[in-house]
């Protein structure tokens, strides 16, 4: 809307102190009830006076009891909600192995499903430090090309199969999916050959 004026920067360091207040307020009240509950985050709206505080457990938690006593302790509106883990991510932030801010806190609107089978796919290591994301789960990135190797998948011809090429004739031992190529064992002298896709072909014998 505009530059903050002094009204705003007096309503942004309250909404600073309420937070810091209810982030140790919390933390001792769970400790207090003994809940399964980590903190994650923590908001303000000076307008409104509601708290509201983000928390991730290994399982669904009552928290009634906590949520009376820290409307008593703040003397406002206290609202808990639960994040998963990717959502813990989201709000924590950080960066991914591939050294750019993690999808999720950056451009992400929406998790969709991935799954297992999308890494088996790309012949991806089935290593969890090396598939998973910072919240542990499956990398979301692993969706994002996950479509091209299916769609390479069905034009292309299968490991083991025998193919004529512009070199000749030989046996398909990989594939190339970003290049757009199959590597083909030559039946004359045994090398390894990458072929464009579009100019392999299936042997007529096979």
């Amino acid at each position: 809307v505009g530059p903050a004026g002094a009204a705003d920067l007096a309503a942004a360091e309250t909404s600073r102190k309420k937070r810091a207040a209810a982030r140790v307020a919390a933390r001792r009240l769970i400790r207090e009830h003994e809940l399964p509950m980590k903190i994650s985050g923590v908001d303000h709206v000076v307008d409104t006076n509601q708290t509201t505080i983000y928390f991730t457990a290994p399982h669904r938690v009552d928290f009634r009891a906590l949520v009376r006593d820290l409307a008593a302790t703040l003397n406002g509106r206290v609202e808990l909600r639960q994040l998963s883990a990717r959502d813990e991510a989201r709000l924590s932030g950080g960066v991914g192995s591939c050294g750019r801010e993690l999808c999720c806190s950056t451009f992400l609107v929406d998790f969709e499903p991935v799954s297992v089978r999308m890494a088996k796919d790309q012949d991806l290591p089935l290593n969890p430090l090396r598939i998973s994301g910072a919240c542990g789960r499956l990398m979301c990135c692993l969706k994002y090309e996950h479509p091209l190797y299916q769609d390479f998948a069905e034009r292309a011809p299968v490991v083991g199969a025998e193919v004529e090429t512009p070199d000749g004739t030989g046996t398909v031992v990989g594939h190339n999916v970003p290049g757009e190529q199959v590597v083909v064992r030559m039946s004359a002298d045994g090398r390894r050959s990458p072929c464009a896709l579009a100019s392999v072909c299936t042997s007529r014998k096979a």
